[in-house]
């Protein structure tokens, strides 16, 4: 018997749900979006309605900015596009809905780029800015994932691979004056993390507003900055792969990438403290625990042990970053800790940046299960909301500063597809996961889902219950299995793999294409379908959340 939740999915008119469109260039993005075949509905309304509320400011987000092509813009009181958020990992998420728009998105920083290779740190209204470089998420692996995923031209690939490597050069003449290899900060704004401690006592711009120089009266500039240096790892690997995709050779950029590599952990980590710290011009470290670890972390730094490290002493730690509503942007037990959320601080509430930045570490090393502990409580943020801030109260949940704000909505979108939907990968792949969201403060809730999305013109459809998630494929059912687990699959909807995706071990059948197989597998395990039965391919293991 079909599941009620389905005949709402497949009667739901997403133009009826949106409402009256804001603009008239509106048009086109519900166009794309219907040809995405995206639809969410639950039993309880308030998700569904939560959902289409954001797809309808996400739409209020799309408009020009220095010329006439529409692009992805930061929301709220920030009117433009931020190379280190909307022009990097937010337009990487909205590659899976819009990807017509996240193509212009980034083409935009491409065609601003100064003639000495330097990116605009944003493109606004008043057009692209100069005075800082603001970097967090690598520009290259969101440009990558993105081509990948929506299968892109490799002319485009090319001129996009030209921008980043006249970038690189421009950061390795100008943001290196120690020689350490490592990429240094000039001010506050050059990692984005405004009203941080870990600033202090340093200006917010660098000096004259040239993002070459710093103040040469501040008695700690310039730092050696983690995130930065880390950033420029990751996009050098990512530029390596580019180039073996144009037919060039990326040793050299994966030579490049192993430098940064080993001037981050020379100049920058601690290993008593398994910690990554900016160090001032004087050698000493700036010891104050921020988000700049996970931010590290994001940018595929470190091996499986070191962070399953990271996750027991700091990511799921309730004195550093796992608060009730998590991740906060420094440390709980930290005296400079402010939970004060009303306006635009890194220095203790949860921001949404962090929170979009986080599922690409965690998944990076096998870490889904965790990664759901903080999916969760967000989500449950979300629905209860009345807005899409930009901060969240680490202890309630209640929402902070600004609205319209699209790394909240991004969020959204992409936390119900990742732990209630089905989700394609770079790499090929189809993600159905049978998780449902569920509040996280007051009474115990049940919440049933339904999602679609169209994948190379054929309807996916998933419906999530309590107890077992039902797949259908071109109108037909095409397997059922019991929830907590994630289906992978090719494309087509080929059975490829199953993930653990709850802390308990889990046992049953999948049923898949007229065919069944029985299963146990254990939180984060992996297993592949082999020679009709499921065998492991990966098993990292589950870290405990931890009290200090």
């Amino acid at each position: 018997m079909k599941h009620p939740l389905l005949d709402r999915l497949r009667a739901l008119d997403l133009a009826e749900k949106i409402g009256p469109l804001a603009k008239p260039a509106d048009a086109a993005l519900l166009t794309e979006w219907q040809r995405s075949g995206v639809r969410f509905v639950s039993s309880a309304d308030r998700l569904t309605d939560r959902y289409y509320d954001a797809v309808r400011e996400l739409f209020d987000c799309i408009a020009p900015a220095a010329d006439d092509t529409p692009i992805l813009h930061e929301g709220g009181i920030y009117h433009g596009c931020w190379l280190e958020s909307t022009g990097t990992i937010n337009a990487e998420l909205l590659s899976r809905f819009l990807p017509s728009v996240t193509t212009a998105t980034y083409s935009t920083f491409a065609r601003y780029q100064r003639e000495d290779g330097l990116l605009p740190y944003k493109v606004t209204p008043q057009g692209p800015a100069f005075n800082q470089i603001q970097l967090v998420t690598p520009l290259a692996r969101s440009v990558w994932n993105h081509f990948r995923l929506n299968r892109l031209d490799t002319g485009w690939l090319g001129g996009m691979f030209e921008a980043m490597s006249r970038y690189d050069s421009w950061l390795a003449e100008h943001r290196n004056t120690l020689g350490t290899g490592a990429v240094e900060a000039f001010s506050t704004y050059d990692t984005g993390h405004d009203l941080s401690s870990r600033f202090w006592h340093v200006p917010d711009s660098p000096f004259a507003n040239d993002p070459a120089r710093y103040d040469p009266d501040s008695p700690i500039l310039p730092f050696i900055a983690p995130d930065l240096t880390a950033n420029v790892a990751c996009q050098r690997d990512y530029l390596g792969q580019m180039a073996d995709q144009l037919d060039r050779n990326g040793d050299d950029w994966r030579q490049k990438a192993e430098a940064s590599r080993k001037a981050l952990f020379a100049q920058c980590y601690d290993p008593d403290d398994a910690f990554f710290y900016d160090r001032d011009r004087h050698g000493r470290m700036v010891r104050i625990q921020s988000d700049n670890l996970l931010r590290v972390l994001a940018c595929e730094i470190g091996d499986a042990e070191s962070f399953a490290q990271a996750l027991q002493r700091y990511l799921l730690n309730t004195r550093k970053f796992f608060a009730k509503f998590p991740l906060t942007s420094i440390a709980l037990d930290d005296p400079r800790f402010d939970p004060t959320f009303g306006h635009n601080s890194w220095d203790g509430p949860s921001n949404f940046l962090t929170l979009i930045r986080t599922p690409h570490a965690f998944e990076h090393h096998g870490h889904h299960v965790e990664l759901s502990w903080i999916m969760q409580p967000t989500l449950s943020a979300l629905f209860g909301a009345d807005r899409f801030p930009q901060t969240l109260s680490p202890f309630t949940g209640e929402a902070g500063f600004t609205e319209k704000y699209a790394p909240s909505i991004l969020c959204l979108l992409d936390f119900v597809e990742r732990l209630s939907g089905i989700l394609p990968r770079p790499e090929g792949d189809l993600w159905f996961t049978g998780l449902l969201p569920k509040p996280a403060t007051h009474r115990y809730e049940q919440w049933d889902t339904a999602y679609a999305r169209k994948v190379d013109g054929v309807d996916f459809e998933l419906v999530n219950g309590v107890e077992t998630s039902e797949v259908w494929r071109g109108g037909e059912r095409l397997g059922r299995f019991p929830s907590g687990l994630r289906i992978v699959t090719d494309r087509a909807g080929t059975l490829r793999e199953i993930i653990g995706l709850t802390s308990r071990t889990l046992s049953g059948t999948v049923e898949w294409d007229g065919a069944s197989y029985p299963f146990a597998i254990g939180p984060n395990e992996r297993q592949s379908l082999e020679a009709g039965g499921f065998g492991q391919v990966a098993n990292p293991g589950m870290v405990l959340p931890s009290h200090g």
